[in-house]
């Protein structure tokens, strides 16, 4: 009649019957020497996801892309707003607004994309989450067919794909942000306006002061020949407020990292580089063989 049931529950059935076979642990011994405290359920086998490593340093090298909800003025429910950005620059080089979020909308949006920026069958990383629109096959097999190179984030991590959350972040504390959108025309007239600020006109922190477009252009070498001359022109005239010397402008970064290596990475196991000994030590050890 226990057939079905764990130690435990056996143990106190019996207890509360007024009955004592020997203790729990006993019970627990007695079935691990004959070997049946195994668990009897199928089991999925533990999966291991390593940490997503990728550095742009370039556009349209990395493309990450991400789906966030829209509250509606209905409770309960919600607009899908898909978002692809360019890495490198934070460029967003597309975005819909649907009621649905599902793979095939995913495939519709891609395809459009790639197709429009004309990176048909080149190497394109493209970094998303794991929900089922990013893990699908059909999708996978449409990104595979573009020469498009997938990468996901670990599950139930929340910070592999900080770029699409923090541009979800900034779009969200808009001033005028409606919290809740009448319908999805109403949402693709307020993201429409919103892109577009965001692309050109926001100064964005993690670009130097410089906007999305003027990175994704590279218009940002002229730009900041501007900058450098009014810095230049302003530190000429009050030089005593310089104490570290003349002002420069700076640059967009070289590259953008998702989970860079650091330097506690690069003395790990994992990454530890080949060393090899300097040519003087080598011929000394060599002239010392010789010798023997």
């Amino acid at each position: 009649m226990f057939w079905d049931q764990t130690p435990y529950q056996v143990y106190h059935t019996l207890l509360e019957r007024g009955e004592c076979l020997g203790s729990l642990s006993t019970l627990y011994r007695v079935l691990r020497e004959a070997n049946q405290t195994g668990e009897r359920r199928n089991q999925r086998a533990p999966q291991s996801h390593a940490m997503p490593r990728l550095t742009s340093t370039r556009p349209n090298a990395v493309w990450t892309w991400d789906i966030t909800k829209l509250a509606t003025t209905r409770r309960g429910v919600y607009l899908n707003l898909y978002v692809v950005m360019d890495l490198f620059s934070r460029y967003v080089v597309a975005w819909m607004v649907s009621r649905k979020e599902n793979s095939q909308l995913a495939q519709q949006l891609m395809e459009q994309t790639l197709t429009r920026y004309g990176l048909d069958n080149q190497q394109v990383t493209l970094h998303q989450d794991r929900g089922s629109p990013m893990i699908a096959k059909s999708f996978l097999d449409l990104m595979a067919d573009f020469g498009v190179v997938c990468s996901h984030s670990r599950p139930r991590v929340s910070n592999d794909n900080p770029y699409s959350e923090n541009q979800f972040k900034t779009l969200k504390h808009q001033p005028d942000y409606p919290g809740r959108f009448d319908s999805p025309g109403h949402a693709r007239l307020w993201a429409s306006d919103y892109f577009a600020w965001y692309n050109h006109e926001h100064h964005h922190g993690g670009l130097n002061g410089f906007t999305p477009a003027q990175v994704y252009t590279g218009e940002f070498t002229g730009i900041a020949k501007n900058r450098q001359a009014a810095l230049t022109r302003y530190y000429e005239k009050h030089s005593e407020r310089f104490v570290r010397g003349k002002p420069t402008s700076a640059l967009p970064p070289e590259a953008a990292h998702i989970n860079s290596i650091t330097s506690e990475d690069s003395g790990s196991e994992d990454s530890a580089a080949v060393n090899f000994p300097t040519l003087s030590a080598a011929r000394e050890a060599l002239a010392r063989a010789n010798r023997y």
